[in-house]
């Protein structure tokens, strides 16, 4: 396995890796989620973070602009 040569452009500018770090929070707030009463109906930051997932695919499988290569 090899790192893209462009690797930090990817990390600042790809979509993919912004929405999978908000997967990460939509999945860190649904651990959170009993220590904050009710809140929000349980289930929700599970469905958003189960939809950012599947927008980081799309994301991934389409070319961006300001990227070299494409990635």
């Amino acid at each position: 396995m090899h790192l893209v040569p462009n690797w930090r452009t990817v990390l600042q500018r790809a979509w993919t890796v912004r929405l999978m770090i908000l997967a990460v929070l939509l999945s860190g707030e649904e651990v959170a989620l009993p220590f904050l009463g009710d809140f929000i109906a349980p289930g929700w930051f599970a469905a958003l973070s189960a939809l950012t997932v599947a927008a980081a695919f799309v994301a991934r499988i389409l070319a961006q602009r300001n990227m070299k290569d494409g990635t």
